[in-house]
């Protein structure tokens, strides 16, 4: 497999710089990505894009994931809402193409009003898998037509969960340019789960693995309080039988990208040698 990171660079890719490159590369991963505000996307021209994969390539890294940020919901009963979010996402498919990005990110939002990672009880209710399918499908044509490989985000507070509805979801669309992030962290829900992480990676993995071609790499761990608190870790540093997702994600795409993510500066360091010490005891090369 290969290295990325998420988190080491500025939003707006047109203020790049060599510097930031050879941070990238001094840590050993051979790829990165970013996330471009979705307000800025229209202001965004084919000059600017092909400036971009000049300096990129000069760079000799990969951009393994590129995404966009919105706040509209991809199920919203309000059929303004949905169409902002699929003006927003296509215009980003037509920039993920310009920049020759190998994955294009999606989150499919939340009815909450808080942001697209936030609870809601009505983000599970069954009625809306379908206008999920719908949107997606209209998304896909999109891509399809731009040759862009669209990478869904999934969560446990999200629609995208349990990992069998996301597979579901996937195959009701029926685009092969429509794939999922496997992030298995995202799909804990109780403590059980977290402190026999094995077999509930591998149920993960049964049910999404060879649909999800980019992984997220993260840990997690249970916090102190009076209530359950299932906070992220440093990678290595948690619960999570991390070897055995580098093991299963290897053995599917030996050539797939894990992308370090959500991590202060300071913390990556760790978060490298830990990852590169893990797979190394599980037989798993990163290239």
């Amino acid at each position: 497999m290969r290295l990325g990171i998420v988190g080491m660079l500025p939003g707006d890719f047109r203020t790049f710089t060599p510097g930031q490159m050879d941070a990238i590369r001094g840590l050993g991963f051979t790829g990165f990505g970013f996330h471009l505000s979705g307000e800025d996307i229209f202001d965004i021209t084919p000059a600017e894009c092909a400036s971009f994969r000049r300096f990129r390539e000069s760079q000799v890294l990969d951009l393994a994931q590129f995404a966009i940020t919105y706040n509209e919901c991809l199920f919203h009963p309000d059929t303004a809402v949905r169409e902002r979010g699929i003006e927003k996402i296509n215009r980003g498919t037509e920039i993920a193409a310009a920049l020759e990005a190998q994955a294009f990110l999606l989150r499919p939002g939340s009815l909450n009003p808080d942001g697209p990672w936030t609870p809601h009880r009505d983000n599970h209710r069954p009625e809306h898998v379908e206008v999920l399918v719908e949107t997606l499908k209209s998304i896909a044509r999109k891509a399809e037509a731009e040759g862009v490989l669209l990478a869904m985000e999934t969560h446990a507070v999200s629609i995208m969960d349990p990992p069998e509805k996301c597979r579901s979801i996937v195959e009701a669309v029926g685009s092969p340019n429509l794939r999922l992030i496997l992030d298995a962290v995202n799909h804990f829900q109780c403590l059980h789960q977290v402190y026999q992480s094995s077999g509930w990676v591998d149920h993960i993995f049964d049910a999404i693995g060879d649909i999800s071609p980019l992984a997220h790499i993260k840990d997690l761990k249970v916090s102190n309080g009076l209530v359950l608190h299932i906070d992220q870790e440093v990678p290595g540093e948690g619960e999570l039988d991390l070897g055995l997702v580098l093991r299963r994600f290897d053995a599917l795409f030996p050539h797939g990208y894990g992308l370090i993510e959500h991590l202060r500066l300071e913390q990556i360091p760790l978060a490298v040698a830990n990852v590169r010490r893990i797979a190394a005891e599980n037989g798993v090369v990163i290239h």
